[in-house]
């Protein structure tokens, strides 16, 4: 029994540390490839369906937006975006990417499982001897 244990132990904690430390580096090299992104503040043209800012160099960008993008812009006809620097027409309404909070997520869910395989091993350890 004990060595069952030991062995479920061991192997989560090897799952857990490789997750964590295959995720994390797939984390760094989203973050990396995303870019960078300013903040601005958008219009809501008059035909409803086009966001116009001005971004860093002071030209005009514009995009179209869905329904659904439509709805995260406020009632006075503004929003708070990001846009891609050196880049014309790109924006998004959050900072960074959202996959890369998933990713960052299971990273350290990766880590907490390891380090919760290592503390149970530690503790079986001492309780046999």
């Amino acid at each position: 029994m004990t060595q069952a244990l030991d062995a479920i132990l061991e192997i989560f904690t090897w799952v857990g540390f490789g997750a964590a430390f295959a995720l994390g580096i797939v984390s760094v090299i989203v973050w990396a490839a995303d870019g960078s992104w300013l903040s601005a503040e958008a219009y809501l043209d008059e035909d409803g369906h086009t966001l116009r800012w001005i971004d860093s160099e002071g030209d005009v960008n514009s995009a179209s937006l869905s329904e659904a993008d439509r709805a995260r812009v406020g009632a006075d006809h503004k929003a708070q975006i990001w846009y891609r620097h050196g880049w014309h027409d790109r924006m998004r309404f959050t900072r960074r990417p959202p996959v890369l909070r998933l990713l960052v997520g299971l990273t350290i869910g990766g880590a907490a499982l390891g380090l919760a395989a290592t503390g149970a091993s530690i503790v079986a350890y001492f309780v046999r001897a």
